[in-house]
């Protein structure tokens, strides 16, 4: 059994020593603990602390490529390196490489195939009220959305079970963190979480400038992630929905053009009619969706079978 711990940098020089001396060197049930450093573009001397604490694998992205590129490379990465659970941890501290061992225990168990940390947001100090409500509301969106019950879904410190890895695809450039929660969902996979607790605050975070940036590219990624698995909830909702609104117009001309033969009200009449049209083209959209979700799903199928072949051991 070996496990792969992956950690992400950009420009993590002060911080990653503390990363580096704080991951177990044994872990109960595990032959071997292997470390992975990807290494987004750094300009510092990231790469040079990493070797200096004996790190051997690295990962190059000679440019920035982002959270999600980096995560995947690393995967693909740990992967022909024979790992049977990938677990992904910061660069810049914030949690506790200690807990590992926990981490890796439930996948160990057979008990899940992926595995979550909760940080428990709502006891996090430099979570600002606002943060920690956006927090709580966009995880119960994504868990809406995917189907799971999962309480910290942004966190970034998981473990990942080989053959939950050969099945998952990471397309989006913002983050994987809610693409891969929506994928496992859709597939049916176990996810357990963990509660930790952070280590105290080393830096503001690099993936977004603020709150709202925030919660406006996670909204984009969870939308775009369940367009692509759940295509026909979404149109023929959007469908349902333009089909209602559109007969109240629509109504309301037929009411008085009946009642006194009035001409007028065009306007209800034509609102009416570009909502209703709205609908159908919606539903068309769905049946095409969807039919494109089947091609997908089949192409994941190949590229799981490609992954197979190529990292069987």
């Amino acid at each position: 059994m070996k496990v792969v711990v992956q950690v992400p940098c950009l420009n993590e020089e002060e911080t990653l020593a503390l990363v580096l001396a704080s991951i177990p060197k044994k872990i109960p049930n595990v032959d071997s603990v292997e470390v992975l450093i990807i290494d987004d573009g750094s300009t510092d001397k990231t790469i040079e602390v990493a070797k200096k604490y004996g790190v051997k694998h690295f990962v190059f992205h000679p440019q920035r490529k982002g959270l999600a590129r980096s995560f995947h490379d690393g995967v693909m990465k740990a992967l022909e390196m024979g790992a049977d659970i990938v677990v992904n941890t910061d660069g810049d501290n914030q949690y506790p490489q200690e807990r590992i061992a926990d981490l890796v225990q439930p996948i160990i168990a057979g008990q899940a195939d992926i595995v979550i940390a909760d940080r428990q947001t709502s006891k996090i100090k430099h979570f600002s009220l606002g943060k920690k409500i956006m927090q709580r509301v966009g995880t119960k969106v994504l868990n809406k959305a995917a189907g799971t019950n999962v309480p910290d879904a942004p966190s970034g410190f998981r473990a990942y079970s080989r053959e939950s890895l050969m099945q998952l695809n990471v397309v989006t450039r913002f983050s994987y963190a809610m693409e891969t929660i929506i994928q496992a969902g859709h597939k049916n996979m176990s996810i357990v979480s963990v509660p930790i607790k952070t280590n105290p605050k080393t830096r503001e975070s690099r993936l977004f400038k603020s709150s709202w940036e925030h919660v406006r590219k996670s909204g984009s990624a969870i939308i775009r992630a369940f367009i692509m698995y759940r295509p026909y909830v979404f149109f023929l909702t959007l469908g349902a929905v333009l089909f209602v609104a559109g007969l109240f117009p629509f109504g309301r001309f037929l009411y008085y053009f009946l009642i006194d033969g009035s001409g007028g009200h065009l306007q209800s009449l034509l609102l009416g009619s570009v909502l209703l049209v709205g609908s159908f083209i919606a539903g068309a959209l769905g049946i095409i969706a969807d039919l494109i979700r089947i091609n997908r799903t089949l192409i994941e199928e190949n590229i799981e079978q490609v992954r197979r072949a190529r990292f069987e051991r």
